[in-house]
């Protein structure tokens, strides 16, 4: 399903979820409570993943428009919604403590260097 998005979506959420392993494994050893950490990682994780959805079909829905000055008014009311959902859900998160609030972050970091990571990902696959 998420190759009929974008073909680089599925590489994209497998590079956030390899990250979030990464983060996990190596930060999980050096915080006291290890189960917040844990929450919080994953938290991130899969906000990040929800954002390259979101993004991946918000691109498309507005590359496959014909009206370039509303795909644009899309392109920007869904960016800035997307940012709106993502600091409610921050806030939520911090304030009912579900959580460490700095680990969901570097969660949410996830989206960023999944996508640099993604055309390496490409490069192990044999695809390039």
């Amino acid at each position: 399903m998420l190759k009929r998005i974008n073909e680089a979506l599925p590489g994209l959420v497998v590079s956030i979820l390899l990250y979030g392993v990464i983060v996990e494994l190596i930060g999980v050893w050096f915080v006291k409570d290890r189960i917040a950490y844990s929450i919080g990682v994953w938290f991130g994780i899969a906000v990040a993943v929800g954002m390259a959805i979101n993004l991946a079909t918000v691109i498309f829905d507005s590359v496959t428009m014909g009206d370039t000055a509303h795909a644009t008014r899309r392109i920007v009311t869904k960016s800035i919604l997307r940012y709106v959902v993502v600091v409610i859900l921050f806030v939520l998160f911090g304030y009912f403590q579900w959580g460490n609030l700095i680990a969901a972050f570097l969660g949410l970091l996830g989206l960023k260097i999944g996508a640099y990571l993604q055309p390496l990902w490409e490069k192990v696959k044999g695809r390039r």
